[in-house]
This record gives structure tokens, sequence and C-alpha cells, in this order.
């Protein structure tokens, strides 16, 4: 519980305003982890002037929307009027020198004039910078917790809002409203281009296209289309042969080698002859030519429309627009599954020696060394998703097996080391008489560290070399080919009957 827990370094602050439910205190980067009051209240101090001026921020974001701006001139020398300066970033640079030196002059005056650090230091209270704002501030401890806390919950938020407000506005232009009114936003210049496809409308979650650059976006167009084409291809080349069949005959008849003797997929690739490899290259770089009309690519790029290559496919060319936009849509959308199947098809094939079919036919799978190990369990199976196993090699296998066995074995004693004495009590008497030192005045976990002395630790260590010499180091891999076999049956678990003891050894995983 909790409420045991007296001597966490979190207690310090665990009663400080801002802990409200329902995370309690929440501090995910332990900056408060080593108890240090100091840099907790200069923190909370930081927090609360941040949240103060994103308040104001935010306010000065949505008010002038609401209320309209104020009238007559922000700098008559300048003959700049209020309704000149625009709402959020595009502000900054309609604001004239004199102005942003009385900005800075009044946040000197805030923070030197109510003394630096000085609500920390000498008023011990974060945030109080000696002025007692009308209609706020109040003798009644209750209501003024209650004040307090809520302004660092409103600065949180407003700290949240005004960073979106920041980023929605330096992408389109304004930090709300209606997207049809963002016209000025630099993906306009690509809201009707093909591709843009339900649900996700445009999408550029990397922001490729956020400098506005059309001649960019049509490149990387163009090389979509095309890989896209290519992956279709390819992926066909998959498919169709285990559908339909190979070509009858020879694939080179002076190198005696048929089209039925070329495997699917990446072992293909070491198939192909020098002078196959030749013509596909040669026919590559003539579709890649014939697509530029033999001229510059960038002369014949900005010509053309990415992906036309003057070529019209029989039955699905078109002079209608509506069909010919759905159509290329339609490409697009396609070239882009594909791109994602062929690379599956190529992490399956290059991991199991084929791009589908059924787990039973992968018999040259490396992976097949291990699926009846120990530890092998349902629902996953063979589960390594980092690929540890995947070059099939055996004793590094059982290497790994046996450091899995050894701490698991570690910390179901430890685990059990934390639970047992807080049912079962401590032992009486003494852990080390000449130390005066009692079983029970050893903490639990961590804290019991700090309190095992010197000869204590001389004990543990010697053990654990022990349990590990003892049993001959790699023994159980190397010598009794049987990871976690330390040569030791352990009473009522150890058995001669083979299912019994692989459920429990497989229990023991």
């Amino acid at each position: 519980d909790w409420a045991l827990y007296t001597a966490s370094p979190l207690r310090a602050f665990e009663n400080e305003l801002g802990v409200q439910e329902p995370v309690g205190f929440w501090d995910p980067l332990s900056f408060s982890s080593d108890g240090d009051i100091l840099a907790f209240k200069r923190r909370r101090c930081v927090e609360l002037k941040h949240g103060r001026i994103c308040m104001l921020a935010t306010m000065g974001y949505i008010t002038p929307e609401v209320t309209g701006k104020f009238p007559g001139f922000l700098s008559p020398g300048s003959g700049l009027k209020f309704a000149d300066v625009p709402n959020g970033l595009a502000a900054i640079g309609k604001v004239p020198a004199a102005g942003w030196f009385q900005i800075f002059s009044w946040m000197a005056f805030c923070e030197v004039g109510a003394g630096y650090d000085a609500d920390v230091n000498e008023r011990k209270e974060p945030g109080n910078m000696g002025w007692r704002p009308p209609l706020l501030a109040t003798d009644n401890p209750e209501i003024k917790k209650r004040r307090l806390a809520s302004e660092l919950a409103n600065g949180r938020l407003a700290m949240m809002a005004i960073i979106g407000m920041f980023f929605q506005d330096g992408l389109t232009g304004s930090a709300w409203g209606d997207w049809a009114l963002y016209t000025t936003s630099p993906l306009r210049a690509f809201e009707n281009e093909l591709g843009i496809q339900k649900p996700t409308g445009f999408w550029d979650p990397l922001g490729l296209s956020k400098d506005g650059d059309a001649v960019v976006f049509k490149r990387r167009r163009v090389s979509e289309i095309k890989h896209g084409r290519i992956a279709m291809l390819a992926t066909m080349g998959y498919i169709t042969p285990t559908l339909v069949g190979k070509f009858p005959g020879y694939l080179s008849p002076s190198l005696g080698l048929k089209f039925a003797d070329v495997p699917h997929g990446l072992a293909a690739i070491s198939k192909v002859p020098t002078f196959g490899w030749i013509q596909i290259v040669i026919y590559a770089l003539y579709a890649e030519a014939s697509s530029t009309n033999f001229g510059y690519f960038d002369e014949s790029f900005s010509k053309q429309a990415p992906g036309d290559y003057g070529w019209k496919p029989p039955l699905l060319a078109t002079s209608n627009v509506e069909l010919r936009n759905k159509r290329l849509n339609a490409e697009i959308a396609n070239g882009r599954l594909a791109m994602m199947a062929i690379i599956g098809m190529f992490f399956q094939d290059g991991l199991t020696g084929s791009a589908w079919g059924d787990w039973a036919l992968y018999t040259a799978s490396p992976m097949r060394a291990f699926e009846n190990e120990l530890g092998a369990q349902a629902p996953f199976g063979f589960f390594d998703p980092l690929g540890f196993s995947s070059d099939g090699d055996a004793y590094s296998f059982l290497r790994r097996r046996s450091v899995e066995i050894k701490h698991g074995r570690i910390c179901m004693l430890a685990t059990m080391g934390y639970i047992t004495p807080e049912l079962t009590g401590k032992f009486p008497g003494f852990l080390s008489p000449g130390s005066g030192l009692k079983f029970a005045d050893v903490p639990n976990g961590l804290a019991a560290i700090g309190k095992v002395p010197a000869a204590g630790w001389f004990q543990i260590f010697s053990w654990m070399a022990f349990c590990e010499v003892g049993a001959g180091y790699d023994a159980d891999v190397n010598e009794r080919k049987e990871p976690g076999n330390m040569g030791w049956r352990p009473p009522l678990l150890a058995t001669d009957n083979p299912e019994i003891k692989k459920r429990r050894l497989a229990s023991e995983l």
C-alpha cells in the first residue's frame, strides 16, 4: 500500500499543489526522485510562470477574434494601427523595435521587481510574487489552496493549448477555423492532387510538402507512381507463377536453364544468368529514357504529368476526365498497397523461404530448428520478434536459453523474497551477531542493500560462485546438452516421465 511507503523521497511532495486525480503525484521522468525540496520548488516556480504566460498568450490568440481589436494606432510614429497587426505568429514581423523594447522592459520589471527567485528563497511559496490580485486573493486557506490548484491545472492546459496553436498557426496561417479558410497554407498547393483519398485526405505525416514546393512535390509523385507500378508488377510476379504455372521450355538454351528451374522470389536472383541481368538492366534503362522522350529529365519532367509517358494502355486509357482521374487514383492507391505487399513478401521470403503458404511447408526455414523447443507456447508459438534465432545457430540458441532459465530462476526467488516476509514475517534472532544486526532490522527490497554487512555480501557472492562453478560453467549446454540442467534433481519436482518433465520445464520457463 502507498500509505506504507513512508521512506520514499516522493513523500516530500505528495501533498503539494498540483497533485490531482486521477494520476496523483505524476512525475514520469522522475525529476523529483532525489527528494530535493529546493529543486522541486524551483521547478514549481518555473511551471507557474510558464503557465501564467501561456494562459495570457492563449487568451491573446482568442480575445481579438471574439471581441475585435483596439481602435486607433498602436504606433502613431510608424502609422501602425492595432487593426494592422494580425493574430498569432504573423504578428512578430509587425511589432516595431520600440514595441519589442517595451515588451522586454515589462518582462524585466516583473521578474526583477518581484525579486528574482524571491518566491522560493524568501517567501517560501513558489509563484508568490508579492502581489495580491483583486477578487482572487483570499486569507481562507482552503479557498486559497483550491484556487492555486486551479491555476496550476489551467496553466498546464494552457501550455498544451498554446503549443497546439503555434503548430497549427505555423502550418496553416491560423490557430483555428475552417480548413476552407486556410487559403494561404502551403498544403493548399496539393489538396486537389491525385492520391488524396478518404479517410485521411491529404496525408503527409512527415511534413515533406509543408514548404509548398510544387516542383519537389511533382518529383516525389513521379517516384511514387514508378515505384508503385514496379511493386504491382513484382507482386504479381510472385503470385502468378504459383496460380498458372511457369512458361514451358528454356529460359537460356545455351545454359540448359529451364523456366521451371527458376524458383520464386529472392531465390531467383542467383539463378538468372549474366546475360539475363544485362537484358533486365537495358530494358529498365530504355523504359526510363523513353519516358523522357530520350531527353533531359528536368526538361521532359516539366512538360509531362507525373506518370504520363506518352503511351495509352489499351482498355485503361480514356478521354473522359472523371473516369481518367478515378483510374489514376486507383493506380496510386493500388501502387501504395503493392509497395507494402512486396516488402512483406520480401521479408517473409527471406525469413521462411516462401512469400506465403502453410507454416508446415516452410521446412527450409532456420526457425525450424527451434519450433519444438520448450517455451514455444500458444498463442504465439515460437516468438522471436527481434530475430535472434533467424540464423538457425543451435548453440547460440541453447546458450541464450540457459541464460534465460538462470535469470528466470533468480527472479522467481527474488519475487518470493519480496513477498514472503510481508506474509509470514522474518526470522527471529540475529542475522549477524557480531554486528548486533537482527533479521527484523533488515527492510524489504532495495533498502536492504545498505543493511547487509560485508561478510554477508561475501557469503552471497561465494554461494553464487559455488552454484555457477560447482555445476560446471556452461556444462548444461556443452556437456548435458540441456539448458538449465545443473546436475541436480530437485525433490518433488524431478521426474523420469518425459511428458510430465516437459510440462514442468515449460511451466518453469
